[in-house]
């Protein structure tokens, strides 16, 4: 029988509640300390990973500590600190066309709205969510390409479009919730539920996921897909990491 709206709702809030608990160390990978910094390692993290993200912005964030730096940037020294992380052209621009708008429309500080946000060169609503609830502590739910991915494969929505599935999404939890749903499911997606090969024999919400099979199955062969280089002092914390 199809699954009503509330088994629906309880059994994604399931979901999220184990996930949370296989991963409590859960947080955005990106190293920041303003919602400057913030706001750039994710532009800088577009079609690249957070890793690589954090091995340029240390020199980025010393050599352009406020908007205005940023504003009267050398172009072509930009391109050369941020070249690692790919579409070094296009980034750069997308940063001193960001640190322009700040200095002439907020003061030369990072706004705190969503309205606002999504306003400035280089953010769209998916940056922004992150700057909201990260930078500013203001709820939001992240749709990048692991969330999307793995809403559809949990059925919690049939949705394509980003803005869409943040809506349908956002339903099924309280606000308080958003911003963690977004890392837990983000890390999940990382570490096993892959595009290509999930790791369904080593799934610890395998039970409660309709799309459980279209990966390996195989407990021991599942072991081997998952992927927790990005939290290694933690691999000890939890006996179902094997690693």
């Amino acid at each position: 029988m199809p699954e009503t709206d509330l088994a629906l709702t309880r059994r994604a809030r399931k979901i999220y509640r184990e996930l949370a608990d296989f991963y409590p160390y859960a947080h955005c990978e990106l190293d920041f300390e303003t919602p400057l910094q913030w706001l750039v390692a994710t532009i800088l993290s577009a079609q690249t990973t957070d890793v690589g993200v954090n091995k340029v912005t240390p020199i980025l964030f010393a050599r352009y500590p406020d908007a205005a730096a940023y504003a009267g940037a050398d172009r072509a020294e930009m391109e050369a600190i941020v070249a690692p992380t790919g579409f070094f052209r296009a980034k750069t621009d997308s940063l001193m066309k960001l640190g322009a708008a700040l200095e002439e429309r907020y003061g030369g500080q990072v706004p705190a709205t969503l309205a606002d946000l999504v306003t400035l060169p280089g953010v769209g609503r998916k940056t922004a969510n992150v700057v909201l609830g990260n930078a500013f502590g203001v709820p939001g739910i992240t749709v990048d390409t692991h969330f999307g991915r793995l809403v559809r494969r949990f059925a919690w929505t049939q949705e394509e479009d980003p803005v869409k599935v943040e809506l349908a999404v956002g339903e099924l939890f309280p606000k308080r919730d958003w911003t963690m749903l977004s890392h837990v499911l983000i890390f999940h997606g990382r570490r096993i539920c892959h595009a290509k090969r999930p790791a369904c024999g080593g799934c610890p919400v395998a039970r409660l996921c309709p799309s459980y099979g279209i990966g390996e199955t195989d407990p021991v062969a599942a072991l081997k897909l998952r992927k927790f280089e990005l939290a290694p002092s933690r691999a000890g914390a939890n006996p179902d990491f094997g690693v």
